[in-house]
């Protein structure tokens, strides 16, 4: 403890001891034990589960988990980058895509060739979400051929997982070849669905899922009417009346569905739906009702599936086997009962490995692959119908999070990090700090020091904490100036890091809202892998947590995949690619994030991408670009008039500027407006300022450019 030995001799005789009534330290108590020695003393900010061998992009890949949680679509490549994989195992090595390439595309100004777009950013890669319809329907066909299944799967898109229209869109093209339809669950959602199956296959399935008022039922019915295969799933045993009443008044027969209410219950945070006591669903009771109520009324050939949900990101196949053996068993019954049933809705719960660790006792990982997971459904069906004589069924399931949650990466900036911890104190710092210590805090000072140069570690941790509390105790009272109290903390900070117990995490602050583009992280816990996508060549050197834009303490991101409280960063001055920028990427976000986010502190969602593998140089082109709203747009969606608020700050300028900077200002205000609200990586600010030898204009020349090309289009409603 080199540091501290130091400031423990300069505090031997001080010249304050004799003004206080302490001619010298006392002798240290013998310790027992072996102090640390300073030649093995780890670096605070260094990360604790690395060793010091050589470095590699594998071992990075190995530190981050990305053979577990991002196999088979993303590794790292040769370069330290992250490396996009668009047809998982069956890609090719010169169809890889470096994702930092297509950053750098995305957010260079377009006169270096780049779209110029902001960060935060979405990057889409269709291709990813091909491979992932395909994939879950190789799996069933597999399950279904070495099973003797004797009829087929087809899958549905819960359009709540990510309602963007160029999602749903590709959905349903990619998913036309294999019968792949959609779920909803309100109007809006049906209307999207409808209109998107227009071009999807005449055997894929609508399912009409959530509570239904007369317009729900009658817009569903209208599908019907358009020949799409749409069922309506009774959520509530009081829905049967408006269908039955409104089919006979719109001439239509309906296609009905029940979701039951099963016994098997998901006891992860994702099953909060299941059980007996369940948001959704009937009872056995309820759907015997049912069965009733529709034999009366001749429609019980009506009623052909049957649904269910147990929760989302179901961990093990054991509890995939007994929900749907459960619901195979209602199912069976309802064909004893006379209903014409044709398909099971096994809904969701298809999870993904956000951690890599294969666990079937967790919310963030499961214990199953794609294969296992349709096994365990056909074989589960299968055996209940064959011991019940009832033919098979059509397997349907509702699989939104698996589909499309790797087809999306949020990337982000990291702007600047906390300073690293170097406490220090010079002899004078340290005569000042004594001089104003009152007897009990110097009694601490003393009884710490002597506790230092004995190595006895616990009591310089017991003094430390004692003295650092007195002194804010006489900083409060008004006894200790606060430079006094500054060398306390610095003092205190030192002996914790000499013996090991400081805090060395840092924090790094982040060109992100949190409530806006990783709203689960804030509202239920869930992670997400979150890791530097360059660098990965260089061994991390810091442990970090996030810390967004947003004015609100709970815009971090302090916990990470594996447990872990800090994540593995690189310092930000460590210059590598890309001119010294330091991007982070959050992977397999594609479910939910985006249709659940808010707008905290008036930040909108991040700009988009839309990224395609070709064989062109880079291995990729971007098919689509959108940039994030502007600080117009929120503001429009809080109902402010970005329009009358110009006006109002440019009457405002006009009575109190009263010089040739007027024009100038005025057209900077403008510029604000439709400029990002996120931070920019390089000065952009298109305000004028007095300098007493006239104006400066601070911005980039892409800003002022682009600004001035546009400014005459976007405000000609307010130029004077």
């Amino acid at each position: 403890m080199p540091a501290l030995a130091c400031c423990v001799d300069a505090a031997v005789t001080p010249p304050v001891y004799s003004l206080a009534g302490y001619s010298s330290l006392p002798a240290p108590e013998p310790f027992s034990g072996v102090p640390p020695s300073t030649n093995t003393m780890p670096d605070d900010n260094v990360v604790s589960f690395i060793d010091h061998s050589v470095w590699s992009p594998s071992r990075a890949a190995s530190l981050y988990k990305i053979d577990g949680w991002g196999a088979p679509y993303f590794s790292v490549n040769s370069s330290g980058n992250i490396s996009i994989r668009p047809y998982g195992k069956e890609t090719l090595a010169h169809q890889e895509i470096d994702l930092l390439k297509i950053v750098k595309k995305a957010s260079e100004p377009k006169s270096l060739g780049g779209l110029g777009l902001q960060l935060p950013l979405i990057i889409r890669l269709p291709d990813v979400l091909k491979n992932r319809l395909e994939s879950l329907q190789s799996a069933f066909d597999l399950a279904v051929e070495s099973q003797g299944y004797q009829s087929h799967y087809q899958g549905v898109y819960p359009v709540k997982c990510n309602q963007d229209r160029f999602v749903v869109e590709d959905i349903v093209k990619f998913g036309s070849p294999l019968r792949f339809g959609l779920e909803a669950g309100s109007k809006p959602e049906l209307l999207l669905a409808m209109s998107c199956l227009c071009k999807g296959s005449d055997e894929a399935l609508l399912v009409c899922n959530g509570f239904k008022d007369a317009e729900y039922i009658s817009l569903a019915l209208v599908a019907r009417k358009l020949a799409l295969n749409t069922v309506i799933v009774l959520e509530q045993e009081e829905e049967l009346d408006l269908v039955v009443n409104l089919s006979q008044k719109f001439a239509v027969r309906p296609l009905i569905g029940v979701r039951a209410k099963l016994r098997t219950k998901h006891s992860g945070h994702f099953g909060s739906t299941s059980g007996e006591k369940g948001k959704f669903g009937l009872t056995t009771t309820q759907i015997l009702r049912v069965v009733r109520k529709l034999e009366q009324a001749g429609m019980l050939d009506c009623l052909q599936l049957l649904h269910f949900h147990i929760g989302s990101q179901i961990p093990s196949t054991a509890l995939v086997s007994d929900g749907v053996g459960e619901a195979a068993q209602i199912y069976s019954e309802l064909v004893r009962l006379g209903a014409c049933m044709q398909v099971i809705d096994i809904g969701g719960g298809l999870g993904i490995d956000y951690d890599g660790s294969k666990s079937t006792h967790s919310d963030v990982s499961v214990g199953y692959s794609l294969e296992e997971y349709a096994a365990a459904v056909v074989k589960s069906v299968r055996d209940v119908c064959d011991r019940k004589s009832v033919k098979h069924p059509i397997i349907c399931s509702e699989s939104g999070r698996a589909v499309v949650s790797h087809h999306s990466i949020l990337i982000f900036e990291a702007i600047s990090a906390s300073a690293a911890d170097n406490p220090d104190i010079s002899r004078l710092g340290l005569q000042c700090m004594v001089e104003g210590l009152t007897d009990e805090a110097l009694a601490d000072y003393r009884n710490l020091s002597a506790a230092a140069i004995g190595g006895d570690l616990d009591t310089c941790c017991i003094y430390a904490d004692q003295l650092k509390q007195r002194c804010i105790d006489q900083f409060k009272e008004g006894s200790l100036c606060i430079e006094q109290l500054a060398a306390v903390d610095s003092f205190c900070d030192l002996v914790s890091k000499a013996i090991g117990v400081s805090d060395s995490v840092r924090t790094y602050h982040v060109n992100l809202s949190i409530f806006t583009s990783i709203p689960d992280f804030w509202g239920i816990g869930q992670l997400f892998p979150i890791i530097p996508i360059h660098r990965l060549d260089q061994r991390p050197g810091v442990k970090g947590i996030l810390s967004d834009l947003t004015c609100d303490s709970d815009g971090k991101i302090d916990k990470f995949i594996g447990g872990e409280n800090s994540l593995p960063l690189h310092d930000l001055e460590g210059g590598g690619s890309y001119a010294g920028r330091y991007f982070l990427g959050m992977f397999l976000g594609g479910a939910y994030e985006e249709a659940l986010g808010g707008y905290h502190n008036l930040f909108g969602g991040p700009s988009v991408v839309r990224v395609c593998q070709c064989d062109g140089p880079h291995s990729f082109s971007v098919t689509r670009a959108v940039p994030g709203p502007s600080c117009t747009e929120v503001l429009r969606v809080m109902q402010h008039e970005p329009e009358l608020m110009f006006e109002t700050l440019k009457h405002r300028a006009e009575e109190f500027v009263h010089d040739d900077g007027l024009a100038q200002l005025a057209s900077g205000l403008a510029r604000m407006f439709h400029n990002t609200p996120y931070l920019v990586p390089t000065a952009s600010c298109c305000l004028t300022a007095n300098t007493g030898s006239g104006f400066y204009y601070c911005g980039n020349e892409e800003a002022e450019s682009a600004a001035a090309g546009g400014e005459e289009e976007q405000w000609s409603y307010v130029c004077a």
